[in-house]
């Protein structure tokens, strides 16, 4: 891993910066406590990479999306013409941050091309459908708030005039470091999309008894009810984990038929570089019990796949298919979440994550929700302004469409 100056002429303007940074609470302050030396690099030694990855992240707060089976999985399929570089923060020469930035170049309004610097993700548009949440920079848990400000403040410092940092499905936490690091170097932040993630607490349910279903609303618990009692008629209702990466590769290929069956061209699945990414995901996870694949059978019927991620405790549902029927009081999506959730808080867990996203069962299913958001940072200028005017108009449009609709 290099340690001292960008090489890579592109990317210049972002040599590594000393910085001293302390923890953030309501608050950042750049006088004291923390030196945090940070650079960035073209990627050059994935092998590297992976051996100073997987040692940062055994001491590391981070979500699953910092883990290294996403994070090197993600590597091994980047689309051609990908510039991916490696952010490193450094204390004593001790690595304590790590992120990937990709640059890609861009024409919006104006007369030159501008590049984006993507944290984590890649600027492929069909790529990046792998729809990365909970984003941020795997970091030291000791000091996790200061080096996250320290690294996004180090990259904006050497933007170019019409260049922009973007930061998708980032958390309060990374939110507040991102937008002090902004205030430190005069730049401006502009919220792209603001989504939340409902997820089921299962202390509060353990709290309650422990019966979830007992939890959930009235109307939510009979629909519940009767699904369950009219899939029983046909045979044995069943929730049954994958155990092998073999099995859960052929549960997956079924997700995607049920998937194409309702959304057709309109889903992720559309992308063949999308499924390659999770055939190979799914093979190194499952063993770990990183991947979770679960069926919802119905006799020998399964009428549910859940596609789930498994982190620090934390079940994250990443993906779904359903066998849905003309009787509508036949729910295979809630018959299939509330026997996943119920299997979860058997396992121990301690909580079912919804991610972001609409969808009616999860405001349904859920008991607390999580804020995420979608930013850009970049120089004030005129450019930026119409932009921002003509992103507005049409959110306004298509929320008047939805409203007709």
């Amino acid at each position: 891993m290099p340690s001292t100056s960008v090489t890579d002429p592109t990317i210049h303007h972002l040599r590594p910066t000393p910085l001293r940074v302390v923890s953030i609470g309501s608050s950042v302050r750049q006088d004291a406590d923390v030196d945090i030396d940070v650079s960035v690099d073209m990627l050059r030694d994935v092998a590297e990479l992976e051996a100073n990855w997987k040692e940062l992240e055994a001491r590391a707060a981070h979500s699953f999306y910092s883990s290294w089976l996403w994070i090197g999985t993600w590597l091994r399929h980047l689309p051609k013409g990908t510039e991916p570089h490696v952010l490193v923060a450094r204390e004593s020469s001790k690595i304590v941050g790590l992120a990937i930035v990709c640059r890609r170049k861009t024409w919006r309004i104006g007369p030159h091309a501008r590049a984006r610097w993507l944290l984590n993700e890649t600027g492929d548009a069909g790529f990046d459908r792998l729809f990365i949440e909970y984003n941020g920079i795997l970091s030291e848990r000791s000091s996790a708030d200061a080096i996250t400000v320290a690294c996004l403040e180090a990259s904006m410092r050497r933007l170019r005039h019409s260049d922009e940092l973007v930061l998708s499905g980032i958390d309060p936490a990374v939110e507040l470091a991102a937008r002090c690091a902004a205030c430190f170097t005069d730049l401006v932040t502009d919220v792209k999309v603001t989504d939340t993630a409902p997820w089921v607490d299962f202390t509060e349910v353990r709290r309650k008894g422990g019966d979830y279903r007992a939890t959930l609303g009235r109307n939510t618990r009979q629909a519940i009810s009767r699904a369950i009692r009219l899939y029983a008629e046909r045979g044995v209702v069943e929730h049954r984990v994958m155990e092998t990466p073999s099995e859960a590769l052929a549960a997956f290929d079924e997700l995607i038929d049920f998937h194409k069956s309702r959304w057709g061209r309109k889903g992720p699945f559309a992308n063949p570089g999308f499924c390659a990414f999770h055939e190979d995901l799914i093979r190194q996870g499952v063993p770990t019990g990183a991947v979770r694949i679960s069926r919802t059978l119905v006799g020998d019927r399964t009428i549910g796949i859940l596609y789930n991620f498994v982190h620090q405790g934390h079940v994250l549902n990443y993906q779904s298919g359903f066998f849905y029927e003309q009787d509508g009081r036949l729910k295979p999506g809630l018959v299939s979440h509330v026997l996943s959730i119920e299997d979860s808080l058997h396992r121990g867990e301690r909580g079912y994550d919804f991610l972001a996203g609409p969808a009616g069962h999860k405001s349904r299913l859920a008991n607390a929700e999580s804020s995420m958001k979608w930013i850009v940072i970049g120089r004030d200028s005129l450019e930026r302004r119409i932009e921002a005017k003509i992103r507005r108009a049409r959110q306004k449009l298509r929320a008047l469409v939805t409203r007709l609709q």
